[in-house]
């Protein structure tokens, strides 16, 4: 062979797929035997364009599958419109008016509805605090309970006096008290309403005392043992014995009504202390003890059940 001239060679040698073309099947090209190589393998040559692809193969040879879709535009033989086909929806049916939209839910009837319970809730707690507030000024304590608050009226008017003095429980004039030490009866200074304006004084001096023995106490517990008196200047303050206890605070007597000239018709008002009794007599002492001051006049005592204040 020469560079110009390779020789005569057949298509195979040249492409061994030529026998798929025309001109390698002119030229005497044959398909290899044996399925390429693969054991079993079942060798189906057809030279290119012979193969129809869509057609059925049947025992008679290939046959032709049925056209799916038309030409462009032309309409398709196979298609068939869903009313035709069974449970298809009715020729001429329109569609059923739009279906309404749900509603969402009722925002501001909820919100109206968690306004009103938060509302109920606070004014719950602030009736609760109130009325905590209320039953502390009335709580029974010890017979050393504290001394009451001193939220006194500067100025008492006298039927607040009388409404305390109106209790159904034991109260005594100055007349019925037991007096020792210095302590006398008198009526000079108006304004006293024990009767015949009858009072005890000269009680600044130490060892002076008024006691008061009160019968048919109905059952044990806290009681409020009130006092009037009058206190011009400065404030005052005695011991309290109750039971020959000595009690855990003084008396209080201070200036309420604000009294500077010295005129003790001006300076009768009322004080208390809360003590605990027991069921039927007890004894009640006001003294004039070491480091007290007790120039002072007293009008009345008297009992009422429970922590008051009036």
């Amino acid at each position: 062979m020469t560079p110009g001239d390779n020789g005569a060679s057949t298509p195979e040698d040249d492409d061994p797929f030529g026998y798929l073309y025309a001109d390698g099947q002119a030229r005497g090209a044959q398909p290899p035997s044996g399925g390429y190589g693969y054991p079993n393998s079942v060798s189906r040559v057809r030279t290119v364009g012979e193969r129809q692809y869509g057609q059925q193969q049947g025992p008679q040879g290939p046959q032709a599958a049925p056209t799916q879709q038309g030409a462009y535009g032309q309409p398709n033989a196979y298609y068939q419109a869903p009313e035709t086909l069974p449970g298809g929806a009715p020729a001429g049916s329109r569609p059923g008016p739009p279906v309404p939209a749900r509603r969402g839910p009722n925002t501001k009837g909820l919100l109206i509805g968690a306004v009103a319970v938060v509302a109920a809730v606070v004014i719950g707690i602030g009736v609760a605090m109130i009325n905590g507030n209320s039953d502390d000024d009335g709580k029974p304590g010890s017979e050393v309970a504290a001394s009451p608050a001193q939220s006194q009226s500067h100025s008492p008017s006298p039927s607040s006096s009388a409404s305390a003095a109106s209790g159904d429980l034991p109260k005594a004039d100055a007349s019925g008290l037991q007096l020792a030490g210095g302590a006398t009866k008198a009526s000079d200074v108006k304004g006293a309403q024990a009767a015949g304006g009858v009072y005890v004084g000269g009680l600044e001096t130490v060892g002076s005392s008024v006691t008061w023995t009160i019968d048919n106490i109905p059952e044990k517990g806290a009681y409020t043992l009130f006092t009037r008196f009058s206190v011009v200047g400065e404030d005052q303050a005695m011991t309290v014995t109750i039971n020959g206890e000595p009690f855990a605070t003084k008396l209080p007597l201070k200036n309420y009504t604000g009294t500077t000239d010295g005129d003790l018709s001006k300076g009768w008002t009322t004080t208390y202390v809360w003590p605990t009794l027991k069921q039927g007599s007890n004894t009640v002492s006001i003294s004039c003890q070491p480091g007290d001051k007790c120039k002072t006049l007293i009008d009345q005592l008297w009992i009422k059940k429970g922590q008051v204040k009036g």
